[in-house]
This record gives structure tokens, C-alpha cells and sequence, in this order.
């Protein structure tokens, strides 16, 4: 007979990640004392948003992103997130203490007309109106043109963010553009084959967040 068990609320996190920590293992064929402790955290949140074990060994950490990612969210710039369900999603109580904001263009008014008169997503158009700004961290996990935009944006110089977390999901060009991000020479995390999508960016953001304050707290 199957039972549901009594669980405060207060615990179930701390009782999920205990059993992430148990069967970790088991599920990748990798133990978590090899693996940086500060990555290893992002893996640990982003496999209990997606009850996904295979996010263990898929997940890259390219050119130091947790290092780049630290001093951008302590120094108050802020986070882009490529979908509105994403930027819900992502804690904005902490960006907001060390004087960042979660930002999203995909709702403003003139997307949608310029991204229909432009053949463009709705994701990459919102994403192109970054042009100029001094966002410190682009999180990507609905689409990969808004990650090849990002890219795009970096390479002509209009953008410097810190750190490009880029987990599109899907069939068509989402392998293929997180290939990309792999190849270039600044931070970035990203997962290698389809899976990904907003649930691992904002699971992968809340957890650099997170651990923003935990190393505020030690100096």
C-alpha cells in the first residue's frame, strides 16, 4: 500500500536534497565530493526542479561561472531572463538586497509588432532590446534564438554580461546553440543535448543567488 508521508513544509527541501545527496551516486555513476562544491550545488537544485539526475553529468561550467556570477549579482547588476514564467520564478528578494533587478522585455508593448515585421521570436526581439544595457547575467531556457541573439549581441559588443546560463530545450537548434555557447571564451553554463528549458535556468539562477549570500555572509 502506498502512503504519503507527514512533511513539514519548512522540510521538504532540505528532505529533497538529502535524498539527492544519498542517491546522487548511484544515478550519474559520479560522487559529489569530486565535484566543486559551489557546482555541485547548482547541479544538486537544478535536479531537484527536474527530478533529473542525468542534469549530473550533461551540465557545463565553461571559463569560471561562479567566480564571474559572485561579483556580478554582489555588485547590484541585473539578471535577464528570456520568458516571463522564468522571471516569476527567480528570487527576486535576494537580487533585489544586493540593489539588482530580474528583467524580462518579452511583455513590453512592441514586441510582438516588431518581432512579426522582423520574421524574429518573440524571445530574440525581446532579447535584441538589451542592446546598450549593463545586464550582469542572461539566463536562457525557452529558446535557442534568444540565446543565439545573446551571442550575437556579445560578439558586436553591445552587451557584457558576466555569465550567459543557455539551456534551451528543445528539437530544433537548441543542441546546436548551446554547442556555441561551449565554444566561446567568457562564463557560461549550459547542458548539452535537448533537455533544458526555464525550469533549469531559473533552478540554475536561484542557486548562484543563493550562493551569493552565502559567501557574503563568510567575509
Amino acid at each position: 500500500m502506498t502512503t504519503i508521508k507527514s512533511v513539514r513544509p519548512s522540510e521538504i527541501e532540505a528532505r529533497s536534497f538529502a535524498i539527492i545527496e544519498k542517491e546522487f551516486e548511484d544515478q550519474t555513476g559520479l560522487q559529489s565530493s569530486q565535484i566543486d562544491p559551489d557546482c555541485f550545488q547548482v547541479i544538486r537544485r537544478v535536479i531537484h526542479a527536474t527530478g533529473d539526475f542525468d542534469f549530473g553529468h550533461s551540465l557545463i561550467f565553461g571559463n569560471r561561472p561562479i567566480e564571474a556570477a559572485m561579483e556580478s549579482i554582489r555588485s547590484g547588476r541585473d539578471i535577464y531572463i528570456d520568458v516571463s514564467m522564468g522571471a516569476a520564478g527567480i528570487s527576486a528578494k535576494i537580487i533585489n538586497q544586493f540593489g539588482g533587478r530580474v528583467k524580462c522585455h518579452i511583455n513590453d508593448a512592441d514586441i510582438s509588432a516588431i518581432a512579426k515585421n522582423e520574421g524574429k521570436t518573440r524571445t530574440e526581439t525581446a532579447l535584441e532590446k538589451l542592446s546598450g544595457s549593463d545586464v550582469g547575467l542572461i539566463a536562457v531556457g525557452n529558446a535557442p534564438t534568444a540565446l543565439v541573439a545573446a551571442m550575437t549581441l556579445i560578439k558586436e559588443g553591445k552587451i557584457d554580461p558576466a555569465l550567459v546560463v543557455g539551456v534551451p530545450v528543445g528539437f530544433v537548434n537548441a543542441v546546436e546553440s548551446k554547442k556555441i555557447l561551449t565554444d566561446q571564451s567568457y562564463p557560461f553554463i549550459t547542458n548539452m543535448g535537448r533537455k533544458g528549458g526555464t525550469p533549469v535556468a531559473v533552478a540554475i539562477v536561484n542557486a548562484l543567488l543563493r550562493l551569493a549570500t552565502q559567501v557574503e555572509s563568510k567575509d
